[in-house]
C-alpha cells in the first residue's frame, strides 16, 4: 500500500494517482529498484492518500498542503482501506504521509529505515519514501539520495514485495 499526500490537479482529470511529474520520478524509482514498469507497479500496489480530494493551489505556488481538519475528515477512508486491504507493507510518500505514522520526525531520520507500526488494530511494516516532486531537491542531494536508495533496497527485499513478484 502506497500513501501519498493528496491528489494533484492533474490526477482527477487523468483518473489515476501520481499521474504527472512526481509519478514519473516515483515509477522510475520502482523500475530501478524492483524492475517494475509503471503498469506493473500500479497493478501490484494499492494507492491511497491522506486526503482524498485536491486541496487546491497554494497562493505562493504549488499545491496546498491539506489542513488538519481536512486530514481528519478523510481519516475514515484510510481506516476502511486498511481494514479491507490488510497491508503487510505501507509506503508513505512525503512528509505529510509519513507524519500520519511517525509524527514530527525529519526525513533524514526515517527515510532509509523500516519500522514495525500498529494502526487501527493492524500491524505492518512501514518504509518511508521522500516525495518525488520536482519541486523537492531532498531526494536528489545528500543525504536524501543515499537514504532513498536504502529505502528502495528495503522495499525490494520485503517479503510482501517479493511475493508480488
Amino acid at each position: 500500500m502506497l500513501i501519498g499526500q493528496a491528489p494533484g490537479d492533474k490526477e482527477p482529470k487523468l483518473g489515476r494517482p501520481f499521474a504527472w511529474t512526481a509519478g514519473k520520478t516515483l515509477f522510475g524509482w520502482f523500475t530501478s529498484a524492483l524492475g517494475w514498469s509503471e503498469e506493473e507497479a500500479r497493478a501490484r500496489l494499492y494507492f491511497a492518500a491522506v486526503c482524498r480530494c485536491f486541496p487546491g493551489k497554494n497562493p505562493a505556488g504549488g499545491d496546498r498542503v491539506p489542513a488538519p481538519d481536512e486530514i481528519e475528515n478523510c481519516r475514515f477512508w484510510m481506516k476502511r482501506e486498511f481494514a479491507l486491504i490488510e497491508p503487510q507493507l505501507v509506503l508513505p510518500v512525503g512528509k505529510l504521509a509519513i507524519a500520519q505514522f511517525i509524527p514530527g520526525t525529519p526525513l533524514a531520520e526515517v527515510v532509509g529505515q523500516a519500522f514495525r507500526v500498529e494502526r487501527d488494530g493492524r500491524v505492518f511494516d512501514l518504509i518511508p519514501l521522500p516525495h518525488p516532486s520536482g519541486a523537492s531537491t531532498w531526494h536528489r542531494t545528500e543525504p536524501g539520495k543515499t537514504l532513498l536508495q536504502k529505502s528502495l533496497a528495503l522495499i525490494a527485499a520485503h517479503p510482501a514485495v517479493r511475493a508480488a513478484g
